[in-house]
């Protein structure tokens, strides 16, 4: 069997320097909010190029964080307006809707699965206060329309960059490139920890102070409570095995992308859409996702010949129970692309094995009509 993903290969990789890491969180006695973590801040946000950089708990939380900090900045109100890709996974409209926020959704570009940017502005009213962008499968989301839209209507640009560490626009990282981004560090994602972790990174110094002081109960001192704060911290452990991680992120990086530019050049079945890249550096990868009308039968296919897929998602967040109210919406693009997309591995795989998946999706036939 092909798996998806192997974590433990992935972390194998590095494991003396990983056991090395955790061996000296362990006997320093200091578990969080010590050196391991503002070490890890620091060398995150010169990576991304922000002035901040808060470690939180996950990548949910680092995305409700910001919000929150802008509702205590003055800068949302209950009941105000978030602009968000109706296609996105759950995580980001949780972010929005528990600070009681609106999420508004818009349609994908069919091309790039990210937002487009072309719907954006008629959506805008009166209410909306930002715009939430997600650099979805690894491809960087920003545009300088989507730039033009937020200064023409002074709206904040959050950055949803769960996927898409290392990624860039011409020479900046996403993460960079709005007002605030949210990263997750879960064991999967490009740069993963060996549990669930997250960043907030901004160059906006009073959001950060606000940000940091919310993971930690709203406490900037021990037992003073200046906000109903969250408990949402990088653990040491955690920061110590990203910290060795990060060093390899680009070089992981540049192996996504060879292994999909294989993929991009040698799959051919005209039944099987492929994603498209047009500048190696806005994309790292995280998923390679094809659309397949058939993509049940195109998956029982891989697995029966030993590839294991996974499907990234099979409901859109507008079809969600959690969204009862939302169940009634019709985004065709989105319901689309939920309904054929599937990912296949793309990481850490020898050329045979790539060889396999190719000659599996070369052959695979669709019903005839």
């Amino acid at each position: 069997m092909i798996k998806f993903l192997d974590l433990k290969e992935i972390n194998g990789r590095y494991q003396k320097e990983i056991n090395d890491a955790v061996k000296r969180v362990a006997e320093s006695g200091w578990y969080l909010l010590g050196e391991e973590v503002r070490e890890f801040e620091k060398e995150f946000a010169e990576y991304i190029d922000v002035k901040n950089c808060i470690g939180v708990g996950n990548g949910l939380d680092a995305l409700k964080i910001i919000l929150r900090g802008y509702i205590e900045m003055g800068v949302m109100e209950e009941g105000d307006e978030i602009i968000a890709p109706a296609n996105t996974y759950i995580a980001s409209l949780l972010a929005i809707t528990d600070n009681r926020l609106k999420a508004v959704l818009v349609e994908p570009d069919i091309n790039t699965y990210n937002i487009d940017s072309s719907l954006i502005e008629v959506k805008i009213t009166e209410k909306t206060k930002g715009i939430m962008i997600v650099h979805l499968y690894g491809r960087n989301a920003f545009t300088d329309k989507i730039r033009e839209i937020c200064r023409k209507y002074n709206l904040k640009l959050i950055e949803d960059c769960a996927q898409a560490h290392g990624a860039c626009y011409k020479d900046k990282r996403d993460g960079s490139l709005g007002d605030a981004s949210g990263f997750s560090f879960y064991p999967g994602k490009n740069l993963g920890s060996l549990g669930d972790a997250g960043a907030i990174c901004t160059d906006d110094n009073e959001l950060a102070d606000i940000c940091r002081t919310l993971g930690n109960y709203g406490s900037k001192k021990k037992y003073e409570n200046i906000f109903r704060g969250y408990n949402s911290r990088l653990d040491e452990i955690q920061a110590a095995v990203l910290r060795v991680k990060l060093k390899y992120l680009d070089e992981d990086n540049e192996s996504r992308r060879e292994i999909s530019k294989y993929y991009r050049e040698n799959i051919f079945n005209p039944g099987i859409i492929l994603p498209g890249c047009f500048d190696d550096k806005s994309h790292v990868w995280h998923l390679f996702v094809v659309r397949c009308e058939e993509r049940n039968k195109l998956q029982r296919h891989l697995s029966d010949n030993g590839i294991q897929t996974i499907i990234h998602y099979p409901i859109p967040p507008h079809k969600q129970n959690a969204y009862k109210e939302w169940n009634i919406l019709s985004f065709p693009i989105t319901e689309l692309i939920h309904n054929t997309i599937l990912s296949i591995p793309s990481y850490l795989l020898n050329q045979g094995s790539t060889d396999k998946i190719v000659s599996l999706l070369n052959k695979f036939e669709l019903n005839e009509m």
